[in-house]
C-alpha cells in the first residue's frame, strides 16, 4: 500500500507533463510485471516434481524458448501448481473428420488429446496441432486456422490503436484552429514526424500523401505492438513483432506496394539498369543482383524487426532463468541472492526495448518510404 501511494503522489507534481506521467506508469508496470513474473513462477513447474532428496535438473533452454514461443492459449499466473490462462478458439480443418472448433482447455494445457487432436510435445511438429490415433501416435497435421496468443495479441492492439487515433481524430476536429491538447498532443507530433522526418525526404513532395497512410499505418502497428509486447501484464504482453510469420507479413505488405506502384523507370534499372555493358552482356550480372534485391529487401526488414524484438525477450527471460540456476545449484539461498540482481538487469533491458521499439519503427517505416521512392522516382 506505500509503494502505490508513493506513485499516487508522484503522479500529483505538477512539474510532471503528460508524457513524463505516462512514461512512468509504464516503467512501474514493466517493473510490478517482472516481479510478478518471477515470484510466481514456483520451481516445481519449470524443474519436474521433486523425488525424495532429488529434483529434476532445470532446462533452461526449454523455460526460454516456450515463454518466447507463440501458444494456444494465453498464461496470465501460476500460482504453486495452478496455472491460471485464457483458452483461446482453436478452429481446425481435417481431411478426415471435416472442420472442428473448440477452446484450447479441451487439451487441458497441452496434456490430453480431444476429438483426434493434440499439441505435439516433442519432435519437428513441438507446439503445433497434429492428429493422433488411440495409441498417441501423429497420423497427420489438420490445417490450423485457430487464435494463437500472438494473433490475439495483435488484435487487442489493433483494437486498441483504432480507439485512441479515433479519440485523436475527433480531438482534432473539435479543436480545429486551437492548439492541440491531450492525447492529441502526443499523436500529433508522431503524425508530423513521419511526414516531414520521413516520407516526404525519401519519397518526395510530389508522391507522399499517396503513401502517407501506409507509412503511418506501418508506424503505429509495429510501435504500438513493439511496447504492448514489454508489458507483462494481460492483455498485454504478447510478443507480436517478436514473431517472424507477422514480420513477414509486415514485409510483405512493403514489396507488394513497391512492386505494384513501380513505374517504368524502375523496371528499367531493374533490368537494364545504367552500368558499362560489360556488367549485362554476355552474362547479366547487374540485372540479376537487381532482380535479386527485389527479394532480399523485404526479407532483411522481416529479419531486422523478428531479430530485435525477440533479442530483447529473449534476454530478460535468461535473466528470469537464471534465479531457477542458482536455486538447483545453491538452493533457496542461490535463488533469493541472484533475485534482485536478475530482476534489476531484466527491468534495464525492458527499458532499453524501449528505446528499441521507438527504433525499429522508425527503421521499418524509413526503409519501405525509401523503397517506395526509388519505386516512383522520376527519371532525371
Amino acid at each position: 500500500m506505500t509503494t502505490f501511494a508513493g506513485v499516487r503522489q508522484l503522479l500529483s507534481v505538477p512539474i510532471m507533463n503528460q508524457a513524463g506521467k505516462l512514461l512512468f506508469l509504464c516503467l512501474f508496470l514493466i517493473f510490478c510485471g517482472m516481479v510478478l513474473h518471477a515470484a510466481t513462477q514456483s520451481p516445481e513447474n519449470v524443474t519436474g516434481t521433486k523425488t525424495g532428496h532429488e529434483a529434476a535438473s532445470f532446462d533452461a533452454g526449454k523455460y526460454v524458448v516456450e515463454h518466447v514461443s507463440d501458444a494456444h492459449e494465453w498464461h496470465i499466473v501460476t500460482f504453486g501448481k495452478t496455472h491460471v490462462s485464457i483458452p483461446l478458439p482453436i478452429l481446425l480443418y481435417s481431411k478426415t473428420s471435416g472442420l472442428h472448433l473448440f477452446l484450447s482447455s479441451r487439451f487441458q494445457h497441452g496434456h490430453s488429446a480431444y476429438k483426434g487432436f493434440a499439441i505435439a510435445t516433442e519432435g519437428q511438429e513441438e507446439g503445433k496441432i497434429v492428429e493422433v490415433n488411440d495409441a498417441g501416435e501423429i497420423i497427420g497435421k489438420p490445417f490450423d486456422l485457430s487464435i494463437t496468443k500472438t494473433v490475439a495479441g495483435a488484435l487487442i492492439s489493433a483494437v486498441i490503436l483504432v480507439l485512441i487515433l479515433l479519440a485523436v481524430a475527433r480531438s482534432a476536429v473539435k479543436s480545429r484552429g486551437k492548439a492541440p491538447s491531450g492525447l492529441q498532443n502526443l499523436i500529433e507530433p508522431v503524425i508530423l514526424f513521419v511526414r516531414d522526418e520521413i516520407a516526404i525526404p525519401a519519397i518526395g513532395k510530389k508522391n507522399h500523401e499517396r503513401f502517407l497512410p501506409i507509412l503511418l499505418s506501418l508506424f503505429f502497428i509495429i510501435l504500438i505492438n513493439n511496447l504492448f509486447g514489454l508489458i507483462p501484464v494481460f492483455p498485454l504482453g504478447a510478443n507480436v513483432t517478436g514473431n517472424i510469420s507477422v514480420t513477414l507479413v509486415l514485409a510483405l505488405i512493403t514489396f507488394f506496394i513497391t512492386t505494384f506502384s513501380g513505374n517504368k523507370h524502375y523496371w528499367k534499372e531493374i533490368f537494364n539498369p545504367d552500368v558499362p555493358w560489360w556488367m549485362k552482356f554476355p552474362v547479366p550480372l547487374m540485372p540479376f543482383v537487381e532482380f535479386f534485391g527485389m527479394f532480399t529487401k523485404p526479407f532483411v526488414l522481416m529479419v531486422r524487426l523478428f531479430a530485435n524484438m525477440m533479442a530483447g525477450h529473449l534476454i530478460i527471460t535468461v535473466f528470469v532463468s537464471l534465479i531457477f540456476i542458482f536455486g538447483n545449484l545453491f538452493g533457496s539461498a542461490g535463488g533469493l541472492l541472484i533475485s534482485p540482481v536478475s530482476v534489476l538487469f531484466s527491468v534495464f533491458i525492458m527499458i532499453l526495448d524501449i528505446l528499441v521499439s521507438f527504433i525499429q519503427a522508425y527503421v521499418f517505416t524509413l526503409l519501405s518510404a525509401l523503397y517506395f521512392g526509388m519505386a516512383t522516382v522520376e527519371h532525371h
